[in-house]
């Protein structure tokens, strides 16, 4: 696994598939133009860039080049890096016909490409975690601490939320990848202690 420190913007959930196979960090989905009317991923892409900055890989399509320039407008009070993958002629897989333009998108990618493309957008690549092992906060500890799996499980992410700066409608998944951006485990224990009194 390559461990990256910022934050990476994709276009769906297939981009984002591919890239959790050899990537450790965060990646966010902008469910293609659905970003424009999501306030909740807009103000977590805002907070991301400032916190840690964010970098937007999307495909090399004018639809990409559309959501890239939005979300840069959006976060621009952060630091947003720019990953650009080539044009390369092609369809994915999975589909029957190739998009529009012809072009393969993100998911589409070698693993070679995306992550030399991240590297030239100046992300901060850590390749020496590629044992597989994840370190920071779990699934399991999220449980462990009442905030999924149980009674109040919601109501406790939403006052986390609230607590840390972030969208309260964020899934436990996407609450976990934040987390992991932004608190340790023990400065998240002691959140949750501080909400539990």
């Amino acid at each position: 696994m390559y461990r990256i420190k910022e934050a990476i913007i994709v276009e769906g959930a297939y981009d984002k598939i591919k890239l959790s196979g050899f990537i450790d960090g965060v990646i966010l989905t902008t469910h293609g133009f659905a970003v424009y009317t999501n306030p909740d991923f807009i103000a977590t892409i805002k907070r991301l860039a400032e916190e840690t900055g964010i970098v937007i890989l999307t495909d090399s399509d004018s639809a990409g080049l559309r959501i890239r320039n939005f979300v840069k407008q959006q976060a621009a009070s952060g630091k947003v890096l720019h990953a650009y993958v080539p044009d390369i002629a092609g369809k994915e897989k999975r589909k029957r016909t190739a998009s529009a333009e012809g072009l393969l998108g993100v998911e589409g990618m070698s693993e070679d490409i995306i992550i030399n493309a991240l590297k030239q957008a100046g992300c901060t690549v850590d390749d020496s975690a590629r044992d597989g092992k994840k370190s920071g906060i779990t699934k399991t500890d999220l449980y462990m601490l009442g905030l999924s799996g149980g009674s109040g499980s919601r109501e406790l992410r939403e006052k986390l939320s609230h607590e840390i700066g972030v969208p309260a409608k964020l899934s436990a998944n996407m609450l976990l990848d934040v987390l992991n951006r932004l608190v340790t485990l023990d400065e998240l224990k002691n959140i949750i202690d501080r909400i539990n009194s």
